[in-house]
């Protein structure tokens, strides 16, 4: 990616295809075939400007692959192995990672600020000049190079197209239920947003055991199959006050815990009222940097109300990815389900058209090995 575009992106073309050269692993770095990467919201919001990366840019994250090369003093991962890619490479001994909450990991969030891998380095060059690296994964391609610290080895019989969600969906979705709020089973939900990270948020509060899941999203279809997927009711909010029609479905209390997961003002506006008292609502997507919300400062005391953030599902990529994996064995995550369709590299930019105007959940690029 040269530079943020306007859409449509098929026309603009704002991500392009085309060959690299890529330096050998360093020391504490791994070169990895990438079998598969998810087109993540996170990706349109950079092609749209919305995050402001360092461009030429190496662009997506959410991916899983085998592991063709080792540079030395890496330990973590072997020749072979399958593994995904977590978009916060964590240290393990700054105080975040100390305190067990490695997605706040200050060197990986450094290194992914600046464009670089874990250690400074910028591997990969174009007819002789650096290219910057998104999250430290760059994973719209063949093969990358990264640190040893972005990636989580995984079963080797998990079907690599499938590993590719728990790397970004699946830990943010999930992880707000299940690490941020700790949702309670006989508890109430309401998620808004129905996309690939809202859709994962339904599946972590049926796990919880959340007796009334609502979903509240624009997209008709989106609703049919949270509907499908476990949501005891769903919202439009075209139809109106998208609050106020969740606390009229769940006895005019409002929800025991309220996600926001669309990254838009509005959306985290109207979870913050439809949150019960003595309730929580958490933050989920991320908007522009300068978005700010307005929130009645009485009703979060007078109602004891909690309003937290939670980043990459305040994640323990090692613990969680694998656990997740084990669920999906299980058949207690059908995240198959989230799937809408399969592309090759040149069909990014369409994809992230589809993306922009609501039509899929997570389309999937397959890279041949």
């Amino acid at each position: 990616m040269r530079q943020a575009a306007p859409r449509p992106y098929a026309a603009s073309r704002p991500i392009e295809i085309v060959e690299v050269e890529l330096d050998p692993p360093g020391y504490g770095e791994v070169q990895v075939a990438v079998a598969s990467v998810g087109v993540c919201h996170s990706d349109l919001s950079t092609v749209d400007g919305t995050f402001v990366r360092p461009v030429p840019l190496a662009i997506g994250h959410e991916a899983a692959g085998t592991v063709e090369a080792i540079g030395p003093g890496v330990s973590r991962v072997a020749l072979g192995d399958k593994v995904v890619f977590s978009f916060v490479p964590t240290c393990g001994h700054c105080v975040a990672c100390a305190g067990g909450r490695p997605a706040l990991c200050e060197p990986g969030n450094r290194a992914n600020a600046a464009g670089t891998l874990m250690r400074g380095r910028r591997p990969v060059r174009r007819d002789g000049q650096q290219l910057y690296t998104q999250l430290g994964v760059g994973g719209f391609a063949e093969r990358t190079v990264c640190a040893e610290e972005s990636l989580v080895r995984i079963p080797a019989d998990t079907p690599l197209e499938i590993a590719a969600l728990f790397g970004c969906a699946a830990l943010t979705g999930l992880g707000a239920v299940l690490n941020s709020a700790q949702v309670e089973a006989g508890t109430s939900v309401a998620i808004f947003g129905a996309g690939g990270v809202g859709l994962m948020a339904l599946f972590g509060a049926v796990i919880a055991g959340a007796t009334e899941i609502v979903v509240v999203d624009p997209v008709a279809e989106k609703r049919a199959l949270a509907r499908e997927l476990g949501a005891t009711a769903t919202v439009d909010p075209a139809a109106g006050d998208a609050a106020e029609h969740v606390r009229g479905i769940l006895a005019d209390r409002g929800a025991d815990y309220a996600f926001e997961a669309a990254g838009n003002v509005s959306a985290l506006e109207s979870a913050y009222m439809a949150t019960a008292p003595g309730g929580t609502t958490i933050a989920v997507g991320l908007p522009r940097s300068d978005a700010t919300a307005a929130i009645p400062h009485s009703l979060l005391v007078r109602h004891e109300r909690t309003l937290k953030g939670s980043f990459m599902g305040s994640a323990v990529p090692q613990r969680d990815i694998p656990r997740y994996i084990a669920l999906w064995r299980s058949g207690r995550l059908p995240v198959e389900r989230l799937i809408s369709g399969t592309i090759g590299l040149d069909g990014i930019n369409g994809a992230l058209d589809a993306l922009a105007e609501g039509r899929t959940i997570r389309t999937l690029c397959a890279i041949p090995s």
